[in-house]
């Protein structure tokens, strides 16, 4: 039976995040549907879980920014002051440009791990979750977080 986390290994876990994979409907960006739950997280609670907080508006949260052109902090001010989903569209809708080059971003985001330097990444954290023997299954970035978060047995 394949390994699964040992609880608390990477910390506290939020499952009320969506998964990386989760396409944003009005452009089709990967990951962006997350960086708004982090975001409106803040919002709703002050701060992130310290395992969340490590990385937030850093990481792949900055990679989708720098690839958008945009500060992280621009897209946190949006998610903050909005009181409705449609705000937050809206808001988005001003602060991106038309052509956010959904594909690009998106194949760049699936083979974040991928590289010598990511494999090692990944086989040090499978490692110091207790899971070793899954390094040839979780194999990017995404993966490892949809793992550490329960979506992948």
């Amino acid at each position: 039976m394949p390994s699964k986390p040992i609880p608390g290994s990477t910390g506290e876990v939020l499952t009320c995040l969506p998964s990386p994979y989760r396409p944003h409907p009005a452009t089709g960006l990967l990951y962006l549907p997350r960086f708004l739950a982090k975001c409106a997280y803040v919002k709703a609670h002050g701060a992130l879980p310290a395992s969340y907080a490590k990385n937030y508006k850093r990481g792949l949260d900055r990679f989708l920014c720098m690839h958008l052109g945009v500060d992280p902090a621009a897209i946190e001010k949006i998610v903050h002051a909005a009181t409705t989903a449609e705000e937050i569209e809206s808001g988005l809708k001003a602060l991106l440009t038309a052509d956010v080059r959904a594909e690009k971003w998106n194949r760049e985001l699936v083979q974040k791990g991928m590289t010598p330097a990511g494999r090692e990444f990944l086989k040090e954290a499978l490692t110091n979750m207790g899971c070793a023997d899954r390094a040839e299954q979780i194999i990017s970035v995404p993966d490892l977080i949809d793992f550490d978060e329960g979506r992948i047995d």
